[in-house]
């Protein structure tokens, strides 16, 4: 099962390609609500603290669930609890990239947590999208995204691999104090990424 978790920050919908089909779960985190109904997506649930939505919307057949403004986790953090919670095996958070850098950092933090549990998550905002991979391997196919960059999310991450782009590695080791695999491109139709021991944040990206 897929879940889709709209956010606030800003997203260039017309660079979306990700869209729910009928039996996926949307969720709307807060202002998420409006990135949603800009790409014309239906909402299932509304939640959050409402800080930064305005007025709270009242749809039919849409679930709200209002939290306290002091919580331990943020609103994205919970819509994506509630997702796994439902059985979403497959989750797409869209936006939370651009805007305010703690959470854009909370928000790639996500995609670790869920690969340790087993759920593959993706996030994007039309201007990058971002994966994570950990002592794992992957394909990504070529897209409207300019730039691919493999940025190391731990220390050190050893046995690196990329083929199919401008600039390929081979059995590179890369580290988070000095990045280096940034700004590559795919020439082919897919790139190969893989990773020995370690992980990385796959982002695709394009200039704004």
């Amino acid at each position: 099962m897929r879940a889709f978790i709209y956010t606030g920050g800003a997203v260039r919908v017309e660079f979306i390609t990700e869209h729910p089909k009928a039996d996926d779960i949307t969720i709307a985190a807060d202002a998420g609500y409006h990135t949603a109904r800009a790409l014309g997506e239906r909402i299932d649930l509304l939640l959050g603290d409402f800080d930064s939505i305005g007025d709270i919307p009242r749809e039919e057949g849409m679930e709200i669930r209002q939290v306290p403004a002091e919580k331990d986790f943020t609103d994205t953090q919970m819509a994506v609890e509630i997702a796994v919670e439902r059985g979403a095996e497959d989750i797409i958070i869209v936006g939370g990239l651009s805007g305010r850098l703690d959470h854009t950092l909370s928000t790639l933090s996500v995609l670790e947590d869920l690969y340790s549990m087993g759920v593959y998550g993706t996030v994007t905002d039309g201007q990058s999208r971002a994966r994570y991979l950990n002592s794992s391997s992957t394909l990504i196919a070529r897209s409207h995204y300019k730039y691919l960059s493999v940025i190391a999310a731990d220390e050190t991450v050893k046995g690196v691999d990329i083929e199919g782009c401008k600039y390929p590695l081979k059995r590179a080791t890369l580290y988070r104090r000095n990045q280096f695999a940034v700004s590559n491109e795919i020439t082919g139709n897919v790139a190969f990424i893989s990773v020995k021991k370690g992980g990385v944040y796959i982002i695709e990206s394009k200039d704004a």
